[in-house]
């Protein structure tokens, strides 16, 4: 049974899921996840394309995610949350009916991706990620009470036409703290590779175990590896563990690019990006920003249109003070021969590199975003340079 609240998404009987999956066809199937399998259908009432998750049946966890799921999506609603059109609840079956996204999640785009399939370029990878913080700064600022996701990975962000993301799966999401609670406490769920550090050791949550998933996601977009990639040489299968010694290396900082982007991205937006990737993802929750401030920076950042056709990025691989000079000379072409900005790939990396700038660090890139958004509000975002 459903709880008695009042639950906006429609009732459907298996037999109609059934019709519309043409019997759960493996030609439909679209995927499995911790508690399912995904088909795609089509409503035969309307003609409505849509995703069916079917949950296992056997599985206590599964029935309590289907309870949360339809009590979360039917009270949350908002452009980059996936909408939940309705539910089953004949007998033992429980099934959950998705808006059909046509371009799958964003792990589809970033990972194991077929030769002849191209990779996200840099505009939309910032897109997304934009988008993505939308949905969260919803849940943690917007809801009442707050919502802590959970699970923010790059298999649950679905992808709508014109990549527009939309958040999906709110089975493991927990209502925030409220009064004068900092945190929850909870049985440590999630994904490994994503869960916040504090988190999976005691079990306390907070909207900032959330920040630092969005972290990894993140980091994701922006070198095209997974979180968890046991292919990889030792020392290499963690994303996280990977890339953080790196942030204390100028010299090193390209590396973190995504090889498949061939240098097709802007040397500023790149190391922008970093710095706020590197904030989300700090070992201790407090010295994260609030996701309200990673939209504000990323929001800067998915607005800086970056021409792909542009001659790419090189690497930079002089080293010592010639090396601060290519740096200098690249920021300069690409400032429109301006001189070098506090966000310059010298002044980020020094920033990163020293703990106690940290907040700095936050307050920059927040002010990155602040900037764009009064000059968008007054139509002259050229004048805009970070």
């Amino acid at each position: 049974m459903i709880p008695a609240v009042h639950i906006s998404a429609q009732t459907f009987t298996f037999r109609e899921l059934a019709a519309a999956t043409k019997n759960f066809r493996p030609e439909c199937f679209l995927g499995e996840g911790g508690f399912g399998r995904v088909y795609k259908g089509r409503l035969e009432s309307t003609g409505l394309a849509v995703a069916v998750k079917q949950l296992d049946r056997n599985g206590l966890q599964g029935n309590r995610e289907f309870l949360v799921e339809v009590l979360m999506l039917s009270l949350l609603h908002h452009p980059n949350l996936v909408n939940l059109i309705g539910y089953c609840a004949d007998g033992d079956q429980r099934l959950l009916v998705y808006e059909f996204m046509p371009l799958g999640s964003l792990e589809d785009h970033l990972h194991d991706l077929p030769p002849e399939k191209e990779p996200l370029d840099w505009n939309t990878r910032m897109k997304i990620a934009a988008g993505a913080a939308k949905g969260l700064e919803y849940l943690h600022d917007e809801a009442n009470p707050p919502v802590i996701y959970r699970d923010f990975k790059s298999s649950n962000i679905l992808l709508d036409e014109g990549y527009h993301p939309k958040l999906s799966d709110f089975g493991l999401a927990k209502l925030g703290p409220t009064g004068d609670k900092s945190h929850v406490s909870t049985r440590v769920m999630g994904t490994y590779g994503y869960c916040a550090p504090e988190y999976a050791m005691t079990g306390q949550l907070t909207v900032k175990s959330d920040v630092y998933s969005f972290g990894v996601v993140f980091l994701e977009l922006i070198t095209g590896r997974k979180a968890i990639d046991s292919t990889r040489a030792h020392g290499e299968q963690n994303l996280v563990t990977w890339a953080r010694p790196m942030f204390n290396d100028r010299r090193k900082l390209q590396k973190l690019a995504d090889p498949r982007l061939q240098g097709r991205y802007p040397m500023r937006g790149l190391y922008q990006a970093l710095a706020v990737a590197s904030m989300c993802i700090q070992e201790q929750a407090a010295t994260r920003p609030l996701i309200a401030d990673v939209v504000t920076a990323l929001s800067y950042l998915a607005n800086q249109s970056y021409d792909p056709n542009l001659v790419p990025t090189p690497s930079l691989r002089v080293t010592g003070s010639r090396a601060g000079l290519s740096e200098r000379n690249l920021l300069k072409k690409e400032n429109g021969g301006e001189s070098e900005k506090d966000d310059s790939p010298k002044e980020t990396a020094r920033i990163l590199n020293r703990d106690l700038e940290r907040e700095r660090a936050v307050a920059e890139a927040k002010m990155w975003g602040e900037n764009w958004r009064r000059a968008n509000a007054q139509g002259n975002v050229d004048v805009v340079n970070g």
